[in-house]
Protein backbone atom coordinates (compact mmCIF):
# COMPACT_ATOMS: atom_id res chain seq x y z
CA UNK A 1 0.00 0.00 0.00
CA UNK A 2 0.55 3.63 -0.18
CA UNK A 3 3.47 5.44 2.20
CA UNK A 4 1.40 8.37 1.84
CA UNK A 5 -1.71 9.35 2.74
CA UNK A 6 -2.93 5.67 4.71
CA UNK A 7 -0.09 4.83 6.81
CA UNK A 8 0.04 5.52 10.49
CA UNK A 9 2.21 8.21 10.48
CA UNK A 10 4.18 8.54 13.80
CA UNK A 11 4.92 12.67 15.15
CA UNK A 12 8.70 12.07 14.35
CA UNK A 13 7.88 12.27 10.65
CA UNK A 14 5.51 15.03 11.51
CA UNK A 15 7.41 19.09 12.21
CA UNK A 16 9.47 17.81 15.28
CA UNK A 17 7.93 20.28 17.81
CA UNK A 18 4.44 21.42 17.90
CA UNK A 19 4.78 24.34 15.24
CA UNK A 20 2.25 26.56 16.73
CA UNK A 21 4.28 26.46 20.25
CA UNK A 22 7.06 26.80 18.09
CA UNK A 23 5.83 30.10 16.66
CA UNK A 24 4.63 31.31 19.77
CA UNK A 25 8.06 31.25 21.10
CA UNK A 26 9.02 33.20 18.20
CA UNK A 27 7.11 35.44 18.73
CA UNK A 28 7.56 35.89 21.90
CA UNK A 29 11.66 36.43 21.33
CA UNK A 30 10.59 39.29 18.80
CA UNK A 31 7.70 40.77 21.16
CA UNK A 32 10.79 41.14 23.52
CA UNK A 33 13.21 42.74 20.97
CA UNK A 34 10.28 45.57 19.81
CA UNK A 35 11.38 47.92 22.65
CA UNK A 36 15.48 47.82 21.47
CA UNK A 37 13.83 48.78 18.10
CA UNK A 38 12.11 52.35 19.41
CA UNK A 39 14.74 54.18 17.64
CA UNK A 40 14.14 52.62 14.26
CA UNK A 41 11.68 53.91 11.39
CA UNK A 42 10.61 50.05 11.41
CA UNK A 43 9.40 49.69 15.23
CA UNK A 44 5.98 50.57 15.00
CA UNK A 45 5.78 48.20 12.25
CA UNK A 46 7.28 45.22 14.20
CA UNK A 47 4.65 45.77 17.01
CA UNK A 48 1.79 45.80 14.39
CA UNK A 49 3.16 42.51 12.68
CA UNK A 50 3.57 41.32 16.07
CA UNK A 51 -0.11 41.73 17.24
CA UNK A 52 -1.77 40.43 14.33
CA UNK A 53 0.26 37.30 14.30
CA UNK A 54 -0.76 36.84 18.15
CA UNK A 55 -4.21 37.25 16.96
CA UNK A 56 -3.35 34.82 14.19
CA UNK A 57 -3.85 36.98 11.57
CA UNK A 58 -1.21 36.21 9.04
CA UNK A 59 -2.11 38.21 6.46
CA UNK A 60 -2.40 41.26 8.49
CA UNK A 61 1.18 39.97 10.08
CA UNK A 62 2.87 39.78 6.78
CA UNK A 63 1.35 42.94 5.49
CA UNK A 64 3.19 44.69 8.46
CA UNK A 65 6.50 42.98 8.26
CA UNK A 66 6.95 43.76 4.44
CA UNK A 67 6.09 47.38 5.79
CA UNK A 68 8.94 47.23 8.37
CA UNK A 69 11.01 45.85 5.53
CA UNK A 70 9.99 48.50 3.31
CA UNK A 71 11.54 50.78 5.75
CA UNK A 72 14.70 48.67 6.88
CA UNK A 73 15.33 46.01 4.45
CA UNK A 74 18.10 44.44 7.01
CA UNK A 75 15.63 44.54 9.71
CA UNK A 76 16.52 40.69 10.38
CA UNK A 77 12.80 40.85 12.97
CA UNK A 78 11.08 42.01 10.11
CA UNK A 79 12.48 39.25 8.56
CA UNK A 80 11.58 36.99 11.18
CA UNK A 81 7.95 38.19 11.68
CA UNK A 82 7.15 37.25 7.58
CA UNK A 83 8.75 33.91 7.77
CA UNK A 84 6.46 32.88 10.76
CA UNK A 85 3.38 34.92 8.45
CA UNK A 86 4.56 32.97 5.25
CA UNK A 87 4.67 30.13 7.24
CA UNK A 88 1.26 29.99 8.58
CA UNK A 89 -0.32 30.56 5.24
CA UNK A 90 1.27 27.23 4.04
CA UNK A 91 3.89 29.05 1.87
CA UNK A 92 6.64 26.99 3.31
CA UNK A 93 9.11 27.91 0.59
CA UNK A 94 8.76 31.73 0.94
CA UNK A 95 8.85 31.32 5.12
CA UNK A 96 12.32 29.40 4.24
CA UNK A 97 13.45 32.65 2.33
CA UNK A 98 12.41 34.87 4.93
CA UNK A 99 14.29 32.88 8.01
CA UNK A 100 17.63 32.45 5.93
CA UNK A 101 17.31 36.36 4.96
CA UNK A 102 17.51 36.75 8.93
CA UNK A 103 19.88 34.31 9.34
CA UNK A 104 22.08 36.11 7.45
CA UNK A 105 21.71 39.59 8.96
CA UNK A 106 22.21 37.66 12.09
CA UNK A 107 24.87 35.11 11.69
CA UNK A 108 25.21 34.29 15.68
CA UNK A 109 21.53 34.08 16.57
CA UNK A 110 20.90 30.37 16.84
CA UNK A 111 17.54 30.40 17.58
CA UNK A 112 17.19 31.88 13.77
CA UNK A 113 18.89 28.38 13.01
CA UNK A 114 16.94 26.58 15.23
CA UNK A 115 13.77 27.69 13.30
CA UNK A 116 15.16 27.35 9.75
CA UNK A 117 15.95 23.49 10.81
CA UNK A 118 12.41 23.67 11.99
CA UNK A 119 11.05 24.44 8.64
CA UNK A 120 13.28 22.53 6.74
CA UNK A 121 11.91 19.63 8.13
CA UNK A 122 8.45 20.62 7.81
CA UNK A 123 9.54 20.48 3.65
CA UNK A 124 11.10 17.42 4.19
CA UNK A 125 14.58 18.10 4.09
CA UNK A 126 15.95 16.84 7.09
CA UNK A 127 19.74 16.32 5.75
CA UNK A 128 19.36 20.64 5.65
CA UNK A 129 17.35 20.16 9.06
CA UNK A 130 19.94 18.53 10.66
CA UNK A 131 22.70 20.65 10.16
CA UNK A 132 21.02 23.42 11.40
CA UNK A 133 19.53 21.51 14.82
CA UNK A 134 23.45 20.76 15.50
CA UNK A 135 24.55 24.36 15.01
CA UNK A 136 21.97 25.15 17.20
CA UNK A 137 22.87 22.53 19.78
CA UNK A 138 26.59 23.53 20.18
CA UNK A 139 25.22 26.44 21.41
CA UNK A 140 22.47 24.93 23.40
CA UNK A 141 23.35 21.12 23.77
CA UNK A 142 20.63 20.33 26.43
CA UNK A 143 18.08 22.36 24.96
CA UNK A 144 14.72 19.81 24.81
CA UNK A 145 13.21 20.96 21.37
CA UNK A 146 17.02 21.10 19.75
CA UNK A 147 17.85 17.37 21.30
CA UNK A 148 14.33 16.20 20.20
CA UNK A 149 13.93 18.16 16.67
CA UNK A 150 17.74 16.36 16.06
CA UNK A 151 16.38 13.22 16.87
CA UNK A 152 13.40 13.89 14.37
CA UNK A 153 15.71 14.76 11.70
CA UNK A 154 18.27 11.33 12.00
CA UNK A 155 14.84 9.26 12.21
CA UNK A 156 13.66 11.24 8.89
CA UNK A 157 16.50 9.74 7.06
CA UNK A 158 16.26 6.03 8.77
CA UNK A 159 19.39 7.16 11.29
CA UNK A 160 17.38 4.53 13.84
CA UNK A 161 20.22 3.32 15.53
CA UNK A 162 21.69 7.03 16.35
CA UNK A 163 18.45 8.53 17.18
CA UNK A 164 18.29 5.74 20.01
CA UNK A 165 21.62 6.74 20.55
CA UNK A 166 21.14 10.46 21.22
CA UNK A 167 17.99 9.94 22.83
CA UNK A 168 19.56 7.11 25.40
CA UNK A 169 22.44 9.85 26.39
CA UNK A 170 19.53 12.46 26.70
CA UNK A 171 17.15 10.38 28.85
CA UNK A 172 20.78 9.57 31.21
CA UNK A 173 20.58 13.41 31.54
CA UNK A 174 17.06 13.90 32.53
CA UNK A 175 14.74 10.81 32.87
CA UNK A 176 11.90 12.82 33.25
CA UNK A 177 11.57 14.77 29.71
CA UNK A 178 8.65 13.34 28.11
CA UNK A 179 9.92 13.97 25.26
CA UNK A 180 12.80 12.05 24.76
CA UNK A 181 10.89 9.29 25.73
CA UNK A 182 8.66 9.92 22.91
CA UNK A 183 11.26 10.49 20.27
CA UNK A 184 13.03 7.08 21.68
CA UNK A 185 10.06 5.28 21.23
CA UNK A 186 9.31 6.66 17.66
CA UNK A 187 13.23 5.31 16.50
CA UNK A 188 12.06 1.96 17.85
CA UNK A 189 8.85 1.96 16.57
CA UNK A 190 9.99 2.71 12.89
CA UNK A 191 12.90 -0.38 13.58
CA UNK A 192 9.63 -2.68 13.60
CA UNK A 193 9.81 -3.47 17.69
CA UNK A 194 5.91 -2.33 18.26
CA UNK A 195 5.69 -3.42 21.79
CA UNK A 196 8.75 -1.87 23.32
CA UNK A 197 7.53 1.58 21.64
CA UNK A 198 3.88 1.00 23.10
CA UNK A 199 6.26 0.90 26.36
CA UNK A 200 8.32 3.92 25.78
CA UNK A 201 5.47 6.12 25.14
CA UNK A 202 3.43 5.02 27.47
CA UNK A 203 6.26 6.49 29.86
CA UNK A 204 5.91 9.42 28.24
CA UNK A 205 2.35 10.03 28.73
CA UNK A 206 2.86 8.75 32.63
CA UNK A 207 5.11 11.92 32.46
CA UNK A 208 3.01 14.34 30.93
CA UNK A 209 -0.64 13.00 30.53
CA UNK A 210 -1.11 16.25 28.16
CA UNK A 211 1.17 15.14 25.73
CA UNK A 212 -0.85 14.41 23.08
CA UNK A 213 1.78 14.02 20.32
CA UNK A 214 2.71 11.36 22.90
CA UNK A 215 -0.60 9.39 23.09
CA UNK A 216 -1.39 9.87 19.22
CA UNK A 217 1.76 8.08 19.03
CA UNK A 218 0.27 5.22 20.98
CA UNK A 219 -2.52 4.65 19.20
CA UNK A 220 -0.47 4.52 16.48
CA UNK A 221 1.15 1.28 18.02
CA UNK A 222 -1.92 0.46 18.84
CA UNK A 223 -3.42 -0.08 15.59
CA UNK A 224 0.03 -2.05 14.60
CA UNK A 225 -0.57 -4.01 17.30
CA UNK A 226 -4.18 -4.92 16.30
CA UNK A 227 -5.88 -3.34 18.65
CA UNK A 228 -7.59 -0.90 16.43
CA UNK A 229 -10.24 0.37 19.61
CA UNK A 230 -7.46 1.48 21.84
CA UNK A 231 -6.20 2.68 18.77
CA UNK A 232 -9.24 4.94 18.02
CA UNK A 233 -9.49 6.12 21.60
CA UNK A 234 -5.58 7.07 21.86
CA UNK A 235 -6.42 9.40 18.84
CA UNK A 236 -9.66 10.63 19.39
CA UNK A 237 -8.40 11.86 22.75
CA UNK A 238 -5.12 13.47 21.41
CA UNK A 239 -7.35 15.24 18.90
CA UNK A 240 -8.98 17.11 21.72
CA UNK A 241 -6.22 18.40 22.87
CA UNK A 242 -4.38 19.94 19.48
CA UNK A 243 -4.60 23.41 18.21
CA UNK A 244 -2.07 23.49 15.13
CA UNK A 245 -3.52 22.20 11.78
CA UNK A 246 -0.72 20.33 10.41
CA UNK A 247 -0.82 18.21 13.67
CA UNK A 248 -4.82 17.76 13.67
CA UNK A 249 -4.85 16.67 10.26
CA UNK A 250 -2.06 14.41 10.10
CA UNK A 251 -4.52 13.09 13.70
CA UNK A 252 -7.72 13.71 11.58
CA UNK A 253 -5.82 11.07 9.03
CA UNK A 254 -5.07 7.91 11.36
CA UNK A 255 -8.52 8.27 12.75
CA UNK A 256 -10.07 7.78 9.09
CA UNK A 257 -7.74 5.14 8.44
CA UNK A 258 -8.20 3.43 12.06
CA UNK A 259 -12.07 3.80 11.47
CA UNK A 260 -11.79 2.04 8.11
CA UNK A 261 -9.72 -0.66 9.20
CA UNK A 262 -12.55 -1.28 11.69
CA UNK A 263 -14.91 -1.49 9.14
CA UNK A 264 -16.71 1.76 9.77
CA UNK A 265 -16.41 3.12 5.87
CA UNK A 266 -19.32 5.92 6.01
CA UNK A 267 -17.42 7.31 8.70
CA UNK A 268 -13.87 6.62 7.99
CA UNK A 269 -14.15 7.62 4.27
CA UNK A 270 -15.14 10.87 5.25
CA UNK A 271 -12.40 11.31 7.81
CA UNK A 272 -10.29 10.53 5.33
CA UNK A 273 -10.91 13.41 2.99
CA UNK A 274 -8.12 15.24 5.17
CA UNK A 275 -5.72 13.43 3.36
CA UNK A 276 -6.19 16.83 0.67
CA UNK A 277 -6.29 19.33 3.62
CA UNK A 278 -3.65 21.87 2.65
CA UNK A 279 -2.36 22.06 6.28
CA UNK A 280 -1.28 18.18 5.25
CA UNK A 281 2.10 17.47 4.52
CA UNK A 282 1.80 15.25 1.93
CA UNK A 283 -1.11 16.56 0.21
CA UNK A 284 -1.74 16.96 -3.51
CA UNK A 285 -3.02 19.66 -4.96
CA UNK A 286 -4.84 19.09 -8.71
CA UNK A 287 -4.66 21.62 -11.69
CA UNK A 288 -8.34 21.27 -12.85
CA UNK A 289 -10.79 24.13 -14.10
CA UNK A 290 -14.02 22.52 -13.04
CA UNK A 291 -16.13 21.84 -10.26
CA UNK A 292 -15.54 19.20 -7.51
CA UNK A 293 -17.46 15.97 -7.81
CA UNK A 294 -19.15 15.45 -4.26
CA UNK A 295 -21.08 12.44 -2.81
CA UNK A 296 -24.68 12.58 -3.96
CA UNK A 297 -24.51 14.43 -6.85
CA UNK A 298 -25.85 12.99 -9.99
CA UNK A 299 -23.06 11.68 -12.78
CA UNK A 300 -25.98 10.61 -15.30
CA UNK A 301 -25.07 11.86 -18.73
CA UNK A 302 -22.02 14.12 -17.38
CA UNK A 303 -18.15 14.06 -17.95
CA UNK A 304 -16.15 13.29 -15.05
CA UNK A 305 -11.90 13.39 -14.69
CA UNK A 306 -10.84 10.94 -12.27
CA UNK A 307 -7.39 11.60 -10.57
CA UNK A 308 -5.40 8.37 -9.61
CA UNK A 309 -3.29 9.32 -5.73
CA UNK A 310 -0.98 8.58 -3.36
CA UNK A 311 0.87 5.63 -4.22
CA UNK A 312 0.41 3.45 -7.53
CA UNK A 313 -1.06 0.73 -5.57
CA UNK A 314 -3.50 2.84 -4.36
CA UNK A 315 -4.27 3.90 -8.33
CA UNK A 316 -4.77 0.25 -8.91
CA UNK A 317 -6.51 -0.77 -5.61
CA UNK A 318 -9.22 2.23 -5.76
CA UNK A 319 -9.97 1.37 -9.76
CA UNK A 320 -12.16 -1.38 -7.68
CA UNK A 321 -14.92 1.42 -8.25
CA UNK A 322 -14.45 2.78 -11.60
CA UNK A 323 -17.08 -0.06 -13.16
CA UNK A 324 -19.27 1.77 -10.58
CA UNK A 325 -18.61 5.25 -11.41
CA UNK A 326 -18.96 3.95 -15.78
CA UNK A 327 -22.70 2.67 -14.71
CA UNK A 328 -23.52 5.97 -13.25
CA UNK A 329 -22.60 7.98 -15.85
CA UNK A 330 -24.58 5.71 -18.30
CA UNK A 331 -24.49 5.55 -21.94
CA UNK A 332 -24.49 9.16 -22.50
CA UNK A 333 -21.88 9.62 -20.05
CA UNK A 334 -18.00 10.06 -20.34
CA UNK A 335 -14.98 9.22 -17.83
CA UNK A 336 -11.48 10.14 -18.31
CA UNK A 337 -8.98 8.55 -16.04
CA UNK A 338 -5.55 10.40 -15.42
CA UNK A 339 -2.96 8.04 -13.91
CA UNK A 340 0.69 6.67 -13.43
CA UNK A 341 2.04 6.60 -16.99
CA UNK A 342 2.94 3.09 -16.64
CA UNK A 343 -0.37 2.01 -15.61
CA UNK A 344 -2.18 3.96 -19.05
CA UNK A 345 -2.04 0.83 -21.69
CA UNK A 346 -3.46 -1.24 -18.87
CA UNK A 347 -6.11 1.37 -18.01
CA UNK A 348 -6.82 1.74 -21.52
CA UNK A 349 -7.75 -1.93 -22.43
CA UNK A 350 -10.15 -2.25 -18.89
CA UNK A 351 -11.68 0.31 -19.65
CA UNK A 352 -12.21 0.88 -23.11
CA UNK A 353 -14.94 3.75 -23.29
CA UNK A 354 -12.83 5.78 -20.94
CA UNK A 355 -10.24 8.57 -22.24
CA UNK A 356 -7.20 7.17 -19.99
CA UNK A 357 -3.85 9.70 -20.16
CA UNK A 358 -0.84 9.68 -17.88
CA UNK A 359 -0.85 12.73 -15.23
CA UNK A 360 2.00 14.86 -14.18
CA UNK A 361 3.14 16.22 -11.04
CA UNK A 362 5.27 18.95 -9.73
CA UNK A 363 6.57 20.74 -7.28
CA UNK A 364 5.91 24.47 -6.47
CA UNK A 365 6.90 26.05 -3.74
CA UNK A 366 7.11 22.88 -1.81
CA UNK A 367 3.99 21.43 -2.46
CA UNK A 368 2.79 18.81 -4.95
CA UNK A 369 0.99 19.29 -7.86
CA UNK A 370 -0.93 17.05 -10.45
CA UNK A 371 -2.46 17.92 -13.25
CA UNK A 372 -4.04 15.87 -16.49
CA UNK A 373 -2.58 17.57 -19.76
CA UNK A 374 -4.05 15.06 -22.20
CA UNK A 375 -6.92 16.37 -21.27
CA UNK A 376 -6.01 20.50 -22.34
CA UNK A 377 -8.69 21.68 -24.44
CA UNK A 378 -11.30 19.08 -23.29
CA UNK A 379 -13.96 20.63 -20.83
CA UNK A 380 -14.97 18.17 -18.13
CA UNK A 381 -18.13 18.50 -15.88
CA UNK A 382 -16.82 17.42 -12.69
CA UNK A 383 -13.50 16.26 -11.43
CA UNK A 384 -12.44 13.76 -8.72
CA UNK A 385 -9.30 12.08 -6.64
CA UNK A 386 -9.93 8.67 -7.16
CA UNK A 387 -10.46 7.57 -3.36
CA UNK A 388 -12.83 10.18 -2.53
CA UNK A 389 -15.37 7.80 -4.78
CA UNK A 390 -15.79 5.74 -2.00
CA UNK A 391 -17.77 8.21 0.28
CA UNK A 392 -20.33 7.04 -2.30
CA UNK A 393 -19.43 3.68 -3.83
CA UNK A 394 -17.84 1.56 -1.07
CA UNK A 395 -20.00 2.98 2.18
CA UNK A 396 -19.93 -0.29 3.60
CA UNK A 397 -18.45 -3.83 2.89
CA UNK A 398 -21.67 -4.98 1.14
CA UNK A 399 -21.14 -2.55 -1.33
CA UNK A 400 -17.54 -4.12 -2.73
CA UNK A 401 -18.42 -6.99 -5.74
CA UNK A 402 -18.32 -10.71 -5.23
CA UNK A 403 -16.05 -11.40 -8.65
CA UNK A 404 -12.51 -10.56 -8.41
CA UNK A 405 -11.18 -9.07 -11.51
CA UNK A 406 -11.72 -5.06 -13.03
CA UNK A 407 -8.48 -4.83 -15.09
CA UNK A 408 -8.03 -6.76 -18.12
CA UNK A 409 -4.41 -8.33 -18.67
CA UNK A 410 -3.17 -8.47 -22.54
CA UNK A 411 -4.03 -11.84 -23.02
CA UNK A 412 -1.57 -11.87 -25.73
CA UNK A 413 0.93 -11.68 -23.37
CA UNK A 414 -0.75 -14.21 -21.26
CA UNK A 415 -0.27 -16.84 -23.46
CA UNK A 416 3.03 -15.71 -24.20
CA UNK A 417 3.91 -16.03 -20.40
CA UNK A 418 1.74 -19.36 -19.80
CA UNK A 419 4.80 -20.97 -23.02
CA UNK A 420 7.56 -19.01 -21.21
CA UNK A 421 6.91 -20.12 -17.55
CA UNK A 422 7.63 -24.16 -19.16
CA UNK A 423 11.31 -23.17 -18.72
CA UNK A 424 10.69 -22.20 -15.14
CA UNK A 425 11.79 -25.61 -13.16
CA UNK A 426 8.70 -28.12 -12.50
CA UNK A 427 5.75 -27.45 -10.12
CA UNK A 428 2.89 -25.26 -9.41
CA UNK A 429 4.31 -21.66 -10.77
CA UNK A 430 3.95 -19.55 -7.78
CA UNK A 431 4.74 -16.06 -8.17
CA UNK A 432 6.50 -14.57 -5.15
CA UNK A 433 6.66 -10.79 -3.53
CA UNK A 434 8.38 -10.35 -0.16
CA UNK A 435 8.99 -6.23 0.42
CA UNK A 436 8.21 -2.84 -0.55
CA UNK A 437 9.88 -0.68 -2.93
CA UNK A 438 9.44 2.07 -0.54
CA UNK A 439 10.82 2.96 2.42
CA UNK A 440 9.14 5.99 3.60
CA UNK A 441 7.05 5.44 6.95
CA UNK A 442 9.21 2.62 7.98
CA UNK A 443 7.11 0.61 5.76
CA UNK A 444 9.37 -2.86 6.15
CA UNK A 445 7.80 -3.21 9.88
CA UNK A 446 5.25 -4.61 7.75
CA UNK A 447 6.81 -7.27 5.73
CA UNK A 448 8.68 -9.88 7.17
CA UNK A 449 11.97 -10.33 7.46
CA UNK A 450 13.37 -12.59 4.23
CA UNK A 451 15.03 -15.32 6.17
CA UNK A 452 11.21 -15.95 7.66
CA UNK A 453 10.26 -17.53 4.10
CA UNK A 454 12.72 -20.29 4.50
CA UNK A 455 9.57 -22.74 5.40
CA UNK A 456 7.19 -21.53 2.05
CA UNK A 457 10.73 -22.02 0.27
CA UNK A 458 11.17 -25.54 1.42
CA UNK A 459 7.52 -26.50 -0.26
CA UNK A 460 7.39 -29.53 -2.78
CA UNK A 461 5.92 -29.48 -5.68
CA UNK A 462 6.47 -25.28 -6.08
CA UNK A 463 8.40 -23.32 -8.85
CA UNK A 464 9.22 -20.04 -7.20
CA UNK A 465 8.97 -16.96 -9.65
CA UNK A 466 10.22 -13.69 -8.71
CA UNK A 467 8.03 -11.27 -9.16
CA UNK A 468 9.23 -8.74 -7.00
CA UNK A 469 10.66 -5.51 -8.79
CA UNK A 470 13.62 -3.50 -7.18
CA UNK A 471 16.78 -4.49 -6.33
CA UNK A 472 16.59 -8.02 -5.10
CA UNK A 473 20.13 -9.82 -5.85
CA UNK A 474 20.57 -9.81 -2.11
CA UNK A 475 17.96 -12.23 -1.06
CA UNK A 476 17.51 -14.28 -4.30
CA UNK A 477 21.40 -15.53 -3.67
CA UNK A 478 20.57 -15.78 -0.21
CA UNK A 479 17.42 -18.37 -0.94
CA UNK A 480 20.00 -20.47 -3.18
CA UNK A 481 22.79 -20.24 -0.91
CA UNK A 482 21.17 -21.12 2.57
CA UNK A 483 18.27 -22.62 1.57
CA UNK A 484 18.84 -24.54 -2.17
CA UNK A 485 16.11 -23.22 -3.64
CA UNK A 486 16.24 -20.51 -6.74
CA UNK A 487 13.51 -18.31 -7.16
CA UNK A 488 13.53 -18.70 -11.23
CA UNK A 489 13.29 -14.66 -12.89
CA UNK A 490 10.95 -14.53 -15.97
CA UNK A 491 13.49 -13.09 -19.11
CA UNK A 492 12.13 -10.54 -20.96
CA UNK A 493 10.83 -7.83 -18.48
CA UNK A 494 11.53 -4.98 -16.30
CA UNK A 495 8.93 -6.06 -13.18
CA UNK A 496 8.84 -2.28 -11.78
CA UNK A 497 8.55 -0.53 -15.05
CA UNK A 498 6.71 -2.52 -17.52
CA UNK A 499 3.13 -2.82 -15.55
CA UNK A 500 1.14 -4.30 -18.24
CA UNK A 501 3.16 -7.27 -19.00
CA UNK A 502 3.69 -7.44 -15.40
CA UNK A 503 -0.35 -7.60 -14.81
CA UNK A 504 -0.02 -10.37 -17.88
CA UNK A 505 2.71 -12.59 -15.81
CA UNK A 506 0.56 -12.50 -12.99
CA UNK A 507 -2.23 -14.11 -14.64
CA UNK A 508 0.05 -16.53 -16.51
CA UNK A 509 0.71 -17.75 -12.95
CA UNK A 510 -0.98 -21.01 -10.77
CA UNK A 511 -0.98 -18.25 -7.39
CA UNK A 512 0.68 -14.94 -6.47
CA UNK A 513 1.79 -14.89 -2.73
CA UNK A 514 2.94 -12.18 -1.06
CA UNK A 515 2.68 -8.73 0.93
CA UNK A 516 0.96 -6.11 -0.64
CA UNK A 517 3.19 -3.68 -2.38
CA UNK A 518 2.13 -2.68 -6.19
CA UNK A 519 2.59 -6.22 -7.97
CA UNK A 520 0.28 -7.48 -5.61
CA UNK A 521 -2.33 -4.75 -6.48
CA UNK A 522 -1.84 -5.73 -10.32
CA UNK A 523 -2.57 -9.15 -9.68
CA UNK A 524 -5.32 -8.80 -7.22
CA UNK A 525 -6.43 -6.46 -9.81
CA UNK A 526 -6.56 -8.41 -12.98
CA UNK A 527 -8.11 -11.38 -10.86
CA UNK A 528 -4.90 -13.45 -10.45
CA UNK A 529 -5.10 -16.44 -7.58
CA UNK A 530 -3.68 -14.25 -4.63
CA UNK A 531 -2.60 -15.29 -1.40
CA UNK A 532 -2.04 -12.01 0.86
CA UNK A 533 0.31 -11.77 3.59
CA UNK A 534 -1.02 -8.98 5.93
CA UNK A 535 -0.86 -7.69 9.75
CA UNK A 536 -3.38 -7.51 12.28
CA UNK A 537 -4.16 -4.10 11.96
CA UNK A 538 -3.79 -3.24 8.21
CA UNK A 539 -6.44 -1.20 7.09
CA UNK A 540 -7.41 -2.27 3.66
CA UNK A 541 -8.68 -5.21 5.31
CA UNK A 542 -12.23 -3.25 6.63
CA UNK A 543 -12.36 -4.75 9.36
CA UNK A 544 -12.57 -8.14 7.86
CA UNK A 545 -10.86 -11.60 9.08
CA UNK A 546 -10.81 -14.36 5.90
CA UNK A 547 -11.07 -12.51 3.00
CA UNK A 548 -9.94 -9.42 1.16
CA UNK A 549 -12.85 -7.03 -0.51
CA UNK A 550 -10.85 -5.10 -2.92
CA UNK A 551 -10.27 -8.49 -4.36
CA UNK A 552 -12.50 -11.06 -3.24
CA UNK A 553 -10.50 -14.25 -4.71
CA UNK A 554 -7.85 -13.63 -2.61
CA UNK A 555 -6.82 -15.52 0.51
CA UNK A 556 -5.82 -13.94 3.77
CA UNK A 557 -2.74 -14.87 6.28
CA UNK A 558 -1.95 -12.60 9.02
CA UNK A 559 -0.24 -13.60 12.24
CA UNK A 560 -2.62 -13.61 15.05
CA UNK A 561 -0.11 -11.14 17.26
CA UNK A 562 2.09 -8.75 15.83
CA UNK A 563 5.75 -9.36 14.86
CA UNK A 564 4.34 -13.51 14.91
CA UNK A 565 6.01 -14.12 11.67
CA UNK A 566 6.84 -17.81 11.81
CA UNK A 567 3.40 -18.52 12.98
CA UNK A 568 1.83 -17.13 10.06
CA UNK A 569 5.04 -18.37 7.42
CA UNK A 570 3.91 -21.91 9.20
CA UNK A 571 0.07 -21.60 7.96
CA UNK A 572 1.32 -20.45 4.57
CA UNK A 573 3.68 -22.96 4.25
CA UNK A 574 0.71 -26.07 5.04
CA UNK A 575 -1.37 -24.54 2.20
CA UNK A 576 1.13 -24.16 0.13
CA UNK A 577 1.81 -27.58 0.59
CA UNK A 578 -1.98 -28.95 0.32
CA UNK A 579 -2.42 -26.56 -2.66
CA UNK A 580 0.62 -28.16 -4.63
CA UNK A 581 -0.24 -31.48 -3.62
CA UNK A 582 -4.03 -30.92 -5.21
CA UNK A 583 -2.37 -30.22 -8.38
CA UNK A 584 -0.64 -33.73 -8.15
CA UNK A 585 -3.85 -35.88 -7.43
Amino acid sequence: MSAKARSHRLSATAPPAAQAAAQADVLARLKAAVPQLKSTAAQPFIRKAVDALQANDSQGGADWAIKALEQDERNAYGWCLLAVARERAGDFASSLKAYEAALALMPDNVDIAHDVGRLAMRMGMPEIAEKFFRRFLQARPDHVDGVNNLGAALRAQGRWAETIELMRQAIQKAPGVAAYWNSLAAAVAEQGDAPNAEIFFTEALRLDPRFHKARYNLGNMKAVLGDLEGALACCEAALKGVDADDERVMMQLARATTLIGMGRLTDGWEAYEARLHPQFADTLQFLIDAPRWTPGAPLAGKSLLVFGEQGLGDEVLFANMLPDVLEALGPDGRLAIAVEPRLVPLFQRSFPSATVGAHVTGQVHGRSLRGAPFMEGDAVDLWTPIASLAREFRRDVDSFPAQGGFLTADPARVAHWREALKAAPAGRKVGLLWKSGSTQNARHRHFSPFDQWAPVLATPGVAFVNLQYGDCAEELAYVKRELGVEIWSPPGIDLKQDLDDVAALCCAMDLVLGFSNATFNLAGACGAPAWLITTPGAWPRLGEVDRYPWYPQAQVFAPDSYGDWPGVMAQVAGALGAFAAEAER
